[in-house]
């Protein structure tokens, strides 16, 4: 089963885009705090990249604030490639599959 979950702070507001074939999709950035505290007793943070489409995009274009608190339930897609020197690169993306609000 690949799920992940995260809740986090929404940092930047999503943009609607469309793709070439009319599917409606976004990006949202949240800042997740880890779960442990660093050398300096901080709990650093994490910017976590997802991809939202079709309704999830557009409920999240419509609902979305920045600073607002949203838990996230994802998948992992990854991809991969090899450069013109023969290195192999691997890209990993968060497709987001349920976007839930939290009320502070």
């Amino acid at each position: 089963m690949n799920y992940s979950f995260f809740v986090g702070k929404i940092v930047e507001l999503p943009q609607l885009k469309e793709t070439n074939s009319g599917v409606k999709f976004t990006s949202m950035v949240i800042e997740v705090e880890r779960n442990f505290r660093n050398a300096d007793g901080v709990f650093e943070k994490d910017l976590i990249h997802f991809t939202l489409w079709r309704g999830i995009a557009e409920e999240a274009i419509v609902s979305s604030k920045v600073h607002d608190y949203v838990a996230v339930k994802a998948r992992v897609q990854s991809r991969c490639y090899e450069s013109e020197h023969g290195n192999t690169f691997y890209n990993y993306e968060f497709i987001a599959e349920k976007l839930s609000f939290i009320k502070k």
